[in-house]
């Protein structure tokens, strides 16, 4: 199993950033898949998770609005689109797989995205 995370970087206040999770190594439609973050020296934060279809969407408060999760089953592939992005969504994302019984069992290496002026 494989989980690459990519698209982070800095960004302005209020600008915009598309994160994207390449998955590999197993059957990528079965799963739900997630979105966590950290800050330095803080703990985890979910951000977002997915159903395996795309149908169902769910958003922590801090992001609902202004964070859309996506999927692509045909490329492996799900997404973070992030809008009018503040400085206190400054963290490394990690892209995530959950296993039937909702435990992230696989985890990416995260990407740093960083919103400043």
């Amino acid at each position: 199993v494989q989980l690459v995370e990519s698209g982070g970087g800095l960004v302005q206040p209020g600008g915009s950033l598309r994160l994207s999770c390449a998955a590999s190594g197993f059957t990528f439609r079965s799963y739900w898949m997630y979105w966590v973050r950290q800050a330095p020296e803080k703990g985890l934060e979910w951000v977002s998770t997915i159903d395996t279809g795309g149908g169902d969407t769910y958003y922590a408060d801090s992001v609902k609005g202004r964070f859309t999760i996506s999927r692509d089953n045909a490329k492996n592939t799900q997404y973070l689109q992030m809008d009018r992005l503040k400085s206190k969504d400054t963290n490394v994302y990690y892209c995530a797989r959950s296993d039937p019984y909702r435990s992230l069992d696989y985890w990416g290496r995260g990407t740093q995205v960083t919103v400043s002026s």
